[in-house]
């Protein structure tokens, strides 16, 4: 099972979470200026990488809070968590 690290709550497993999808995509400036096809490109497309990936979780059985992790898609490890509107972290500095 995996276990994620809630940065309000600790390490909890999986089940307790909810997942949200890719983090840090942007909102449209303008939505109604976007074609039909400019809005599926934003509500259906996204990265599909190998490796690191930045996602959005929500401790949905727990503090009910969401917050961001980096997780490897080929092994499931998380490397990082942080606080939802905080920039992803540069992992290949180590910090």
């Amino acid at each position: 099972m995996l276990i994620i690290d809630c940065p309000h709550c600790g390490p909890r497993p999986e089940t307790e979470f909810g997942y949200g999808g890719q983090a840090h995509v942007a909102y449209p400036e303008d939505p109604h200026a976007l074609t039909d096809e400019q809005w599926a490109q934003y509500l259906f497309y996204r990265d599909n990488p190998k490796g690191d990936y930045a996602e959005r979780w929500v401790h949905s059985a727990g503090c009910r809070k969401w917050f961001n992790a980096i997780r490897d898609t080929r092994t499931y490890e998380i490397a990082r968590v942080y606080a939802a509107g905080e920039p992803r972290p540069d992992l290949s500095k180590g910090a």
